[in-house]
């Protein structure tokens, strides 16, 4: 059985089908995109596979137990999907610091490692209200890697980032797939995602209408 698996997922949304007929495997240590335009389905799979929505039919599986029978979450997961949101009056380590006082995983020199590594390590004292959009979304990133969780969901994670920023975000992403971590990044940039994932779904309408096995062979897709 793979890691995670998702059967026949169908969503619907009073009379709208938003997803229909969805089957995926999704493994450890492996790199994979979902590609699609917007309303394509890509956003509402990953908060199925996050537990934030149950699907209308089908089934989610993590390790073999079952998302709304046997557990209502992954107990290992961090996502971005959509806008980063935290509070405007606290500093990026404030918030990160806030957030790892849950679980009491990540020790506060982890947080300083982690702004560096995501390029907010000389914003440290600036108020996240004062964030440019492409901070926002660094400190999104580092928000959803930072307890080094089994699942990583990435929604339209380029977004407002820079030249740089997107080559940070690119070695992060190569970082949490040899530490082990299933990386799954919902993008609408083929050319991103080509060059960065192991497999990539790509969606239409709500369905998987291609499934590309190695996408970095081909030179088109």
């Amino acid at each position: 059985m793979s890691d995670i698996q998702l059967v026949n997922i169908e969503k619907r949304i009073g009379n709208a089908v938003v997803l229909t007929g969805v089957n995926a495997d999704f493994t450890y240590g492996k790199i994979i995109g979902l590609r699609g335009i917007n309303g394509s389905g890509k956003t509402m799979l990953l908060r199925i596979i996050a537990g934030l929505i149950r699907p209308t039919a089908g089934s989610v599986s993590i390790d073999g137990l079952c998302l709304g029978k046997d557990i209502e979450f992954p107990p290992s997961i961090g996502l971005l999907i959509e806008n980063p949101a935290f509070l405007n009056t606290y500093t990026g380590f404030e918030n990160l610091r806030i957030l790892a006082s849950i679980k009491k995983v990540v020790k506060e020199d982890e947080i300083q490692s982690l702004l560096d590594t995501v390029g907010l390590g000389k914003s440290i004292d600036k108020r996240y209200k004062k964030y440019s959009l492409g901070m926002k979304q660094r400190l999104g990133i580092a928000a959803a890697i930072m307890e080094k969780p089994k699942i990583v969901l990435l929604d339209e994670p380029t977004n407002a980032l820079d030249a740089n920023g997107i080559k940070l975000l690119h070695d992060i992403i190569i970082k949490e797939k040899e530490r082990g971590a299933a990386v799954i990044v919902a993008c609408h940039d083929a050319g991103f995602l080509n060059t960065i994932a192991d497999e990539i779904y790509c969606m239409e309408l709500g369905k998987i209408v291609q499934h590309i096995l190695d996408p970095r062979s081909k030179e088109d897709i």
